[in-house]
């Protein structure tokens, strides 16, 4: 059992670029794309505009995790960044907040996994607890897959990704087949449609499933040549995932009536089938099972690097920081999972459907206070300040496009964590 000072390097038990653009992907990939356009297809041309503006404001922040890490390597992850920008307890409140952030996205995308799998078992969705028991079993059968080791983790999450990513090129190549050969069309774009009231509704929307291109930068410690493979990663990761989506949701929304895409509860499935062919739909909502297992198995290994983070800069009890003899966070991984598994019993007795939507909203808002810290330290440190402020004003934005009340519950949370940072500052 190593020790939270032994700094002994296993290079080939890494991630190399691209197990790390992997889990920058596979993070982002989740359940949201399978279910996204049905949201955004009341929102017409406006949607498409609403992508565009949100893929641009995450690539200035994805670039300026990235032009950090290159500047302040020994600061190594955002936490060191912030700290560097703003103190010890400002990069405290950051991480812990995003700490939460992560083991919420730990629950809510089980969820979602467990949900679509119902579909094929449906006692699942007709016996009470059983939700949550499958979503509890499901986080430790990833737990214990990122217990093996990084590299045990960084081989399932490429393989996932591999997989997850197959029907939405499916979709984006069926799309470009039937309007070569005129046997479909998209809703007409109507200037006059084009409103600020809808762009902001649909860039909100979007914003949720972009969240997790910082992921790279997070697990830098668990990345090889991190100075050179983190920016490479965070930048390509988030570009080719924004590109997926806008193609994917842009399709699916413009091209399905709008009546049709609104009711249904799988949109990529009902665009296969009226496109293609129903036994090709109903493989859509097995490759979603594997989209929402993948990011899972990224998000595990982000719940137990983060804490291990913090416990080495001492914000957290040294216990956290103690590693195995494959450099496995074994305790914070496990710590992290059996909260994850207290939240999903606590609310054993809602339906999927709510407790996806609960935790959803407070793990895309807590998240948002990473970015906002990260572009201010940036401003005062005199990094990239011609990206620093435009990301900093995207932040806050987002932060209100992610409403007051979730705002506000990720800010009552933060501040929670601080007597546990005192607690271990004493010690």
């Amino acid at each position: 059992m190593t020790t939270p000072n032994d700094t002994t390097e296993r290079p080939g038990r890494k991630l190399g670029l691209f197990a790390a653009i992997a889990l920058v992907v596979g993070n982002m990939i989740g359940s949201g794309v399978f279910l996204l356009p049905a949201s955004l297809a009341p929102f017409g041309w406006n949607a498409v505009f609403g992508w565009l503006v949100t893929i641009a404001g995450t690539l200035v922040l994805a670039w300026l995790l990235a032009v950090l890490t290159k500047a302040l390597p020994a600061a190594r992850d955002p936490m060191g960044f912030v700290e560097e920008g703003f103190g010890e307890v400002a990069a405290f409140l950051v991480a812990w907040i995003y700490w939460v952030s992560v083991w919420t996205a730990v629950v809510s995308i089980a969820v979602a996994a467990i949900s679509y799998l119902s579909a094929f078992v449906p006692w699942i969705g007709a016996t009470p607890m059983a939700p949550a028991l499958c979503s509890i079993a499901l986080v430790w059968a990833m737990t214990l897959i990122n217990l093996r080791g990084v590299h045990a983790a960084g081989n399932f999450q490429i393989l996932t990704v591999v997989l997850k990513t197959l029907p939405l090129l499916a979709v984006i190549v069926v799309a470009a087949i039937v309007l070569g050969n005129g046997s479909a069309e998209i809703r007409p774009y109507e200037a006059a449609t084009i409103n600020g009231t809808d762009l902001r509704g649909a860039a909100t929307l979007t914003l949720f499933a972009l969240l997790g291109f910082e992921c790279a930068s997070l697990a830098a410690a668990q990345v090889e040549n991190p100075e050179v493979n983190v920016p490479r990663a965070t930048m390509w990761g988030t570009a080719l995932t924004g590109l997926i989506y806008l193609l994917v949701c842009s399709a699916v929304a413009l091209m399905l009536p709008e009546a049709e895409a609104v009711a249904s509860p799988a949109p990529l499935a009902s665009f296969v089938a009226r496109y293609w062919s129903e036994e090709a739909a109903s493989l859509v909502t097995v490759f979603a099972i594997i989209s929402c297992v993948g990011a899972i198995n990224g998000w595990v290994l982000m719940q137990g690097e983060l804490p291990r983070n913090m416990a080495m800069r001492r914000m957290l009890p040294t216990w956290f920081a103690r590693t195995d003899a494959r450099g496995t966070p074994l305790q914070a991984l496990i710590a992290s999972s059996v909260i994850a598994t207290l939240c999903l019993l606590l609310n054993a007795s809602r339906s999927m459907q709510a407790i996806y939507e609960f935790v959803l909203l407070l793990s895309t808002s807590a998240a948002l206070w990473l970015y906002l810290a990260c572009a201010l330290a940036a401003w005062r440190l005199r990094i990239a300040r011609m990206v620093a402020l435009p990301g900093a004003v995207y932040a806050v934005w987002t932060l209100w496009g992610a409403g007051w009340e979730a705002s506000g519950w990720s800010l009552v949370l933060m501040l929670a964590g601080l007597p546990l940072y005192w607690w271990a500052r004493r010690r």
